[in-house]
């Protein structure tokens, strides 16, 4: 029987020093992701797609994507990367190769400069940074007071719109800006064209 990654992962998620939720999954329709990715439960990535629907992290500010749950797709390939994980701001996380040959690592698009930035990390070392306590000095910047409370009330299929937005001078603050849950997909793809129309993509 293969080895897998998921009792380090579990145990890891249990540990930590924010809410996880591990979300159920089809395992037919997890299979079929792991079969589709080409990858096996030896690997931190595999190890999710096989064992979860996703992983909610700290309120439901991270949704590391896993073999897909109402309201959360599964890790799927977009425009030539590997998209792990949303966060509830409309951030994304993705893994992929640089240049060929490359060792793939995270990236990460955030709503605050609208661009892609290598983490540096590969995706085992980045969930393990997240789930080990790294997300509150990540999303620093992006806080604010009751974040928590409000962050928890959004549904998994949700992300939380700000106006003025947080790629402004004015909405850099977001304990002053105007704030509302719209559908995840349109939030990332309005960061997405915003991202083109001001030539960051």
């Amino acid at each position: 029987m293969e080895e897998s990654a998921w009792t380090e992962v579990s145990a890891l998620a249990a540990a930590a020093p924010y809410p996880v939720e591990v979300l159920s999954t089809d395992p037919e329709r997890a299979s079929a992701c792991l079969t589709a990715l080409g990858i096996t439960t030896r690997s931190w990535l595999g190890a999710v797609v096989a064992n979860s629907g996703g992983l909610v992290i700290d309120h439901g500010w991270l949704r590391v994507l896993g073999g897909g749950h109402d309201g959360l797709p599964e890790v799927a390939a977009d425009d030539g990367r590997l998209v792990v994980a949303f966060d509830v701001m409309g951030g994304q996380f993705a893994w992929l190769s640089t240049e060929p040959g490359a060792r793939p690592t995270v990236h990460y698009f955030g709503p605050e400069d609208l661009a892609w930035q290598d983490l540096e990390f590969g995706y085992g070392d980045w969930l393990h940074a997240m789930l080990a306590g790294a997300v509150t000095q990540f999303y620093a910047g992006l806080r604010w007071p009751g974040w928590e409370a409000e962050v928890a009330g959004v549904a998994l299929d949700e992300g939380i719109s700000a106006v003025p937005p947080p790629w402004t001078r004015e909405g850099k603050d977001l304990s002053v800006v105007s704030r509302r849950p719209i559908r995840l997909t349109e939030l990332v793809s309005v960061q997405q064209e915003t991202a083109r129309q001001l030539g960051f993509l």
